[in-house]
């Protein structure tokens, strides 16, 4: 199978080029490729042929993208939509790489694929937007939705923890925003095996189970086998720019009817990061 993998050297992007190495690859970074100019995406998809576009590109910074809310529609709205629109011209399927944020964490029970979305702040908004440009303009589409994604490369909550935890002794972490951590090298095999099902549609992937920021980090400490002195603290106390939602688990319905085997639990997945990220 021929893949073109926008984002490549973004978090998830790292995983997805190995998940992919058995097949014709090819991975475009930021650099390379500026998903929101809509020629330079047909230009990409129409010279690399794919047969499957997996667009892992995407503006994640949550906060940010409250005050640079032009930047956040840009690559994720309209440059998901060239994706697409690109994918139809050259006869490509895709994969929207999709988040948590698009539901308001307020429904009290872990979200299906079929549940109403409500994005609270303006990265699940923007990542909304994508999703619905996507399917106006791609029938072979997967729209994958995941959440609290760690991993080995980029930036992410886990490697925070373990760089505060050597430089303090305490800190404070949220424990009213419940979800599910979703580790990069599984997330991304997963998303493989999806795309090769043939079955287009909307998809929750996530680890198994679900925690707070708080108790994951206390797990992270523990792992790592870091004394630090954690306290919990309220969203509120904590005055990020963008709201998120209290509680965006996902649940990964469709992917099970479908016949697709669960990913691990998350503290197992966490267990082997620590591991390989070792002494950082």
């Amino acid at each position: 199978m021929r893949v073109l993998i926008t984002g490549a050297s973004g978090q998830l992007g790292h995983d997805l080029l190995a998940a992919f190495a058995g097949d014709e690859v090819v991975g475009l970074t930021r650099a390379d490729l500026d998903v929101a100019s809509e020629p330079a995406v047909v230009a990409a998809v129409r010279d690399h042929a794919p047969e499957l576009v997996v667009h892992a590109a995407a503006y994640t910074r949550v906060d940010a993208c409250e005050s640079d809310c032009h930047e956040a529609w840009r690559v994720n709205a309209l440059g998901s939509w060239w994706v697409a629109r690109a994918c139809a011209l050259a006869g490509a399927a895709m994969v929207y790489v999709s988040t948590d944020y698009v539901f308001d964490g307020l429904a009290g029970r872990p979200y299906t694929e079929f549940d109403r979305t409500n994005p609270q702040s303006m990265y699940g908004r923007s990542k909304e937007a994508g999703e619905q440009l996507v399917r106006q303009a791609l029938p072979e589409h997967y729209i994958v939705r995941t959440s609290w994604l760690q991993g080995v490369h980029g930036a992410n909550f886990v490697k925070t923890m373990l760089r505060l935890g050597r430089e303090r002794g305490a800190l404070s972490v949220v424990d009213d925003q419940t979800g599910c951590p979703t580790f990069a090298s599984e997330l991304a095999p997963a998303i493989r095996r999806l795309a090769v099902t043939g079955r287009h549609g909307t998809y929750h992937v996530t680890n198994s189970g679900h925690c707070t920021w708080f108790e994951l980090a206390r797990a992270v400490f523990d792992e790592a086998g870091l004394a630090v002195e954690l306290a919990p603290t309220d969203t509120a106390s904590y005055a990020a720019p963008a709201p998120r939602p209290a509680f965006s688990v996902l649940d990964n319905l469709l992917t099970g009817l479908i016949g697709l085997e669960p990913l691990p639990e998350w503290q197992f997945s966490l267990k082997r990061l620590v591991s390989e990220l070792g002494d950082g």
